[in-house]
């Protein structure tokens, strides 16, 4: 047998090396990016007047083509294929994408721009920032909560003391709730809720200014300080778990020349015992 030529690969072997291929990922982002750019331009009625054909058109062919792609993974990994919750996400997008939208399912027309989220999948770095997301999870169950506990205090607070004369915006709880929700989040909180309350009560602005600080200033932070303290420990592990597979590496390196050494020794001492 002929060592110098390989024995060519079978099917499945050479169709995961095309999947796993940095080519591959990335012809698939580009045509997920192209695929967000003419999702976009579908909702301009001129440029739907002159290419609407060609984009639809094309919009048919990025679907056949996440679909064969989705249908190559499966063939390469079979029921690995849903091992990994990437591979869910890519698989319900695409899913999504092929069902009906005419009559009642009409509105899931517009569901197809969720196409554009399997970037998600695809780049490495956003992979990273989703994954902190959900890792800090746990952690913003807790500052929710405590969010949760302040504006409830701060609604029946604001209801008592304000509600009478401003029914509509501290006229009950939940009406508190929301006006407290705008204040929080500084939009029109001056101008549209606190000075008109403070032109009938004058000293609103001991509720409202330590509401903000300790809401918008302090425990909203919080949720980024967590999700910044995941990323870093996220990055971490990764480097950790680099240089760890970089010491086994060197590790099996280091035995492999060793063992070649050793069977040089022994074919040396081989050829001396012949001679």
């Amino acid at each position: 047998m002929d060592l110098a030529h390989p024995l060519p690969l079978n099917t499945t072997a050479k169709l995961r090396s095309i999947v796993e291929s940095r080519g591959f990922q990335f012809s698939i982002t580009a045509i997920i990016v192209l695929n967000a750019i003419t999702l976009g331009l579908e909702t301009s009625p001129v440029v739907m007047a002159a290419i609407g054909p060609e984009l639809l058109l094309f919009d048919a062919a990025v679907l056949w083509v996440f679909t064969l792609e989705i249908g190559a993974k499966l063939w390469v990994y079979r029921t690995r294929f849903f091992r990994d919750g990437w591979n869910n996400f890519d698989f319900l997008i695409v899913a999504i994408a092929w069902l009906p939208a005419a009559g009642p399912l009409a509105v899931l027309r517009a569901l197809r721009i969720m196409r554009v989220l399997r970037l998600l999948s695809v780049v490495p770095q956003m992979r990273s920032v989703i994954g902190a997301l959900f890792k800090a999870l746990p952690g913003m169950g807790s500052i929710v909560a405590v969010l949760s506990l302040i504006f409830y205090v701060a609604s029946v607070m604001a209801t008592k003391l304000f509600g009478e004369a401003f029914p509509d915006w501290f006229g009950s709880i939940g009406a508190s709730m929301f006006s407290l929700f705008q204040v929080m989040t500084l939009e029109s909180w001056s101008m549209g809720i606190v000075r008109p309350v403070m032109d009938v009560y004058p000293l609103a602005w001991a509720f409202f200014v330590p509401f903000i600080v300790v809401t918008t200033f302090s425990v909203l932070n919080l949720f980024i300080a967590l999700i910044v303290n995941s990323m870093q420990s996220l990055q971490a592990e990764t480097k950790n778990s680099l240089r760890a597979e970089a010491v086994v590496a060197h590790v099996e390196r280091e035995v492999l020349l060793r063992q070649v050494e050793a069977l040089a020794d022994e074919v040396r001492q081989l050829r001396r015992t012949i001679r």
